[in-house]
């Protein structure tokens, strides 16, 4: 998020290149490839997603960020980035010349269509069924008649499947979720067999995929629904230039790396909880390393040993889908800001040793948390999803009066990071998180450690 903090500072420069006309009776400037270029800055503007753009482990990620990334280092400018609400701020963005480029799926309306200009970096996607597979599961949407579909509350999929009902003669049995609950909640529960079947985007059916290999979305419920990168309707050449690099990105060795990443690699091993398994007195053959290093973390070595089987099932060698590496999982970044070098990546006392120094530096962002056991269930969240998304959660629990020292007020928050709702509340300063992997994640590992504890001695 830092690029977000930074965008105001240059944006009084920026204004003083390009065309200019009256919006509202104020001069608005607007800037084309040439401009862009001349300054050396690219205003990419987008809304926070799992697709668009995302904080994970201090790392900012995303499907349409990184290509934004390729874009700029084509281009040969730097990327400033602006992270908005909704998508009527993205359109207003441009229209005031206040940034260049939408590099989110903004949906190609009628109305859309009158305030920017659309580029060729399309997507045509349909709203789909997300259901386990099974010889039993539903084919058609004749099938669906007598099901139940669960849905949130007031969102366009309990519209759609509440048109598809009656369009079908009615028959569609239409559950509504926990106000609680979000779509992914509603993937994950199908996925696990608690409800039967819930409505998605098909590009978010896709990502929930890559969790949980056992889901099908091949059933399509809606038409085609055509979205886009955007530019101003001033900027025909910047346009342009995205037209021919989106037509020769394919080419690319990094398209097929970013997609793969996003929409094809297993996240499985992380999202899941791992069972229990003895090997005598011994927990791993790292035991000897976690006890040197958990005085570093502050923590008990069984505790740091059951955050390296979750990240790794004790591989060293394991890299996962964002790029993580080795036993403790720290992201390359982090891992060289704590000391390593690229070679020390997957050396067992090397991973270990960063990760208590990680943890250390997590812990001394809790100051005010004076039960251990709640603050290393802080600390857990941050090293899992980033610090950012746990200060969130607790500016969450604290305007809804829970208490933001206690986990258990603070982890139902966190969950809740996968709605707009409240990613874009004014007291949240780092968007969207998928708070449902965080919240297993220190459920997992915190079981894990008590199953240590009970039979291998401290």
């Amino acid at each position: 998020m830092r690029n977000v903090r930074t965008y105001g500072i240059l944006l009084g420069c920026w204004l003083l290149l390009g065309c200019s006309r009256q919006v509202s009776g104020e001069a608005v400037a607007y800037r084309d490839l040439t401009d862009i270029r001349e300054a050396g800055v690219l205003r990419v503007v987008t809304l926070s997603g799992p697709i668009s753009y995302f904080s994970y482990k201090d790392v900012d990620m995303g499907y349409e960020y990184e290509f934004a990334q390729h874009l700029c280092e084509e281009l040969g400018v730097e990327m400033m980035l602006r992270v908005v609400g909704t998508t009527q701020e993205l359109v207003a963005q441009i229209a005031e010349g206040q940034a260049d480029l939408i590099a989110y799926r903004l949906p190609c309306t009628a109305e859309n269509k009158e305030k920017v200009l659309f580029t060729e970096r399309s997507y045509v996607a349909n709203q789909v069924i997300v259901q386990c597979k099974s010889d039993s599961m539903a084919k058609t949407v004749f099938d669906l008649n007598g099901r139940e579909v669960f849905v949130v509350p007031g969102s366009i999929y309990e519209e759609r499947i509440q048109h598809l009902s009656d369009e079908t003669g009615g028959g569609i049995v239409v559950r509504e979720a926990p106000d609680s609950m979000n779509v992914d909640d509603l993937i994950a529960q199908t996925a696990h067999g608690t409800v039967p079947m819930t409505v998605a985007d098909y590009d978010l059916a896709r990502v929930n995929k890559t969790y949980f290999g056992n889901l099908d979305y091949s059933l399509e419920i809606s038409f085609p629904q055509r979205s886009a990168w955007a530019v101003s309707k001033e900027a025909p050449e910047l346009a342009a230039y995205i037209n021919r690099w989106t037509r020769n990105t394919k080419g690319k060795l990094y398209f097929s790396a970013i997609y793969n990443k996003y929409f094809e690699r297993s996240k499985y091993f992380e999202s899941v909880g791992l069972a229990r398994i003895h090997t005598g007195s011994r927990i791993s053959s790292f035991d000897d390393l976690f006890r040197k290093y958990a005085p570093t973390a502050g923590w008990d070595w069984r505790l740091l040993a059951a955050v390296a089987y979750k990240e790794s099932k004790f591989d060293p060698q394991v890299v996962s889908w964002a790029g993580a590496c080795g036993l403790m999982q720290l992201m390359p970044s982090t891992a060289r800001s704590l000391g390593l070098t690229d070679d020390d990546f997957h050396n067992p006392e090397s991973s270990i040793k960063a990760g208590a120094l990680y943890i250390r530096k997590m812990d001394r962002l809790f100051p005010g948390i004076d039960d251990p056991e709640q603050r290393a269930k802080f600390v857990l969240a941050a090293y899992n999803s980033g610090p950012g998304h746990v200060f969130d959660a607790r500016a969450l629990a604290l305007k809804h009066e829970k208490n933001p020292d206690v986990w258990d007020d603070v982890a139902p928050f966190l969950l809740l990071k996968a709605e707009p709702e409240y990613y874009n509340d004014e007291v949240c300063k780092y968007g969207y998180c998928r708070g449902s992997e965080t919240v297993d994640y220190v459920d997992v590992v915190w079981r894990k450690f008590q199953d240590y504890k009970s039979w291998v001695k401290r």
